[in-house]
């Protein structure tokens, strides 16, 4: 599933630079993540990077885009033939 950040975001900076999907950006009020983009990092790493620096814990699973490591890996694959 997608990853979300919740309102508790303090835009602190870091975690939109761990995106390796470039799915992080800087929203109206607060970071968003683009969940077309959002892989939860599988396909490059073992965990979510964002969650990982976080300083605030306000990156969470967001229950309105749930997939499977599978799904999630698909993406991946489609995401990378296309920067190719």
């Amino acid at each position: 599933m997608a990853l979300t950040i919740t309102e508790e975001c303090i835009n602190c900076d870091v975690c939109e630079p761990e995106c390796p999907n470039d799915a992080i950006s800087q929203g109206d009020e607060i970071y968003v993540i683009d969940p077309n983009k959002c892989t939860e990092c599988v396909g490059h790493y073992d965990e979510p990077q964002c969650q990982q620096v976080c300083p605030v814990d306000c990156i969470i699973p967001d229950p309105a885009h749930r997939e499977t490591k599978e799904q999630l890996l698909e993406k991946y694959k489609r995401l990378m033939a296309a920067k190719a």
